[in-house]
């Protein structure tokens, strides 16, 4: 199996820096065969940026130094230690005093894509239909999950951007990680943060994503169609494409 990847992080049209930070790698990252990661960061001035950045720079570092087996346990590792730096910056230094970022990243090992979330940010498989494999740490998720709050309304709820659980606010963070085993030849697996998804239905992405053109060109046309829409929040979107060598 071959993988090809392409990300794009945007500012949008209302915010006056870009907090959002991705990263790809289509070949080995320690002993993970490939890794993609989405960080959309929250906190003041420079605060955010921060977090999501060295989130996801500390967790390419553990993982290239862990001599642990388990994948899940080096990303486990690596997760926590990530949390473990943006908590103890966040509560020595008044100026990012409550920073946080949400992480969602996935790796494909032969069939099987392995995916890890903590937040918002989402991983979604775009095969024969569209379907969205991680579930948001949100305020309404959780009215969803109540029956409080009909699905159809939530990307316009009020409260759509409070979310319930971020890298960096506590001692100690759960993950949720899923394992995806009929990832098929040509499936495509779109990450990206919410600035994507609270500007778009899932239904416009599903088209744009199974348009003509490039990955780079389908992944850029999500990031315009979110702008035209209002570009409230930065824009983060990781397209990656699968080939199955020999199918």
């Amino acid at each position: 199996m071959s993988v090809k990847a392409y990300s794009i992080t945007d500012i949008g049209r209302q915010r006056q820096m870009n907090q959002d930070y991705v990263f790809t790698s289509e070949v080995p990252v320690g002993a993970l065969p490939n890794l993609f990661m989405v960080a959309d960061g929250m906190g003041g001035y420079k605060a955010g940026e921060f977090a999501s950045k060295n989130t996801i720079d500390t967790i390419i570092n553990e993982v290239m130094r862990s001599n642990e087996k388990s994948p899940i346990k080096i990303l486990q590792n690596a997760i926590q230690c990530a949390n473990l730096r943006i908590r103890t910056k966040s509560t020595s230094d008044e100026n990012f005093r409550g920073m946080g970022t949400t992480l969602v990243l996935g790796y494909f090992d032969g069939k099987q894509l392995c995916v890890a979330n903590v937040g918002d940010s989402r991983l979604y498989v775009i095969g024969d239909e569209m379907r969205q494999i991680t579930t948001d740490h949100s305020l309404v998720e959780e009215m969803i999950r109540m029956g409080g709050l009909e699905r159809s309304k939530a990307r316009l709820h009020p409260d759509k951007n409070i979310i319930t659980r971020a890298i960096g606010v506590a001692n100690q963070v759960d993950v949720d990680f899923f394992e995806v085993d009929d990832v098929r030849d040509g499936d495509l697996v779109l990450l990206c943060s919410d600035g994507l998804t609270n500007m778009l239905e899932d239904s416009e992405i599903e088209e744009i994503v199974r348009g003509e053109g490039s990955i780079s060109t389908r992944a850029n046309r999500l990031v315009e169609a979110a702008n035209r829409n209002g570009g409230k929040d930065n824009i983060a979107v990781v397209l990656v494409q699968l080939v199955f060598d020999g199918e």
